[in-house]
C-alpha cells in the first residue's frame, strides 16, 4: 500500500503555537526543564531527557493530526532517531571509556617512570653525599698540608733572616 503520502516529509513547523508550560520537574534538559511545546524530534537534549517516557505531548500532537501511514511513519522515524540517539550515546561512552582506560594506562607508566627516577635520583644523592664526604675530606687535608707548609716557610724564612745576620755582621 505505497501511497504518495507515505513519502511525504514531515513538516515540523505545521505546530499549533501553544504556551510553554512545565511539564514535569524531573524532566530537566540541558535548557532547563522540560516545556510542553519542546520536541523530541527536534531537540537531542529533549529526546535524551524523556527517554523513558519517549513522547511528549507537542510530538502526541503532531501525531494526533496525522493519517495513519503518517503516523505510522513519523512513529518509525521517531524510533530510528531514538534508537540511532542511544546509539551514538554508547559509541560516545565507548570511546570516552578507551580513552579513560588509555589515560590510566598512561599514569601506570608514568607513576613507574616516576619510581625509577626517584630511585636514580636517591642513588644521585648518595653519589653527591659521598663526594661531598670525600672534598671535606680532601679539603682538611690540603687545608692541613697548607698550614704545616706556611709554618715550614716562617722557620725557612726565619732560618734565612738568621744567617743572613750572621754572615754579614752589623756595622
Amino acid at each position: 500500500m505505497a501511497s504518495s503520502s507515505s513519502q511525504k516529509k514531515i513538516d515540523l513547523n505545521a505546530v499549533p503555537n501553544v504556551q510553554p508550560e512545565i511539564r514535569c520537574s524531573s524532566f530537566l534538559s540541558q535548557k532547563g526543564p522540560l516545556m510542553t511545546n519542546g520536541s523530541v524530534i527536534l531537540d537531542d537534549a529533549i529526546a535524551a531527557s524523556v527517554a523513558k517516557v519517549i513522547i511528549t505531548p507537542q510530538d502526541e500532537k503532531l501525531l494526533a493530526n496525522r493519517i495513519d501511514v503518517e503516523a505510522i511513519n513519523d512513529s518509525m522515524t521517531l524510533s530510528i532517531q531514538c534508537a540511532s540517539f542511544v546509539s551514538n550515546m554508547a559509541r560516545r561512552l565507548q570511546v570516552r571509556g578507551n580513552e579513560v582506560q588509555e589515560l590510566r594506562t598512561q599514569v601506570l607508566i608514568l607513576q613507574r617512570r616516576n619510581r625509577g627516577l626517584q630511585q636514580v635520583n636517591k642513588e644521585l644523592k648518595k653519589l653527591v653525599d659521598s663526594y661531598a664526604n670525600d672534598m671535606g675530606k680532601r679539603y682538611l687535608e690540603l687545608e692541613m698540608n697548607t698550614n704545616r707548609l706556611r709554618e715550614q716557610y716562617k722557620s725557612l724564612l726565619l732560618e734565612v733572616q738568621k744567617s743572613l745576620k750572621i754572615s754579614r755582621p752589623e756595622a
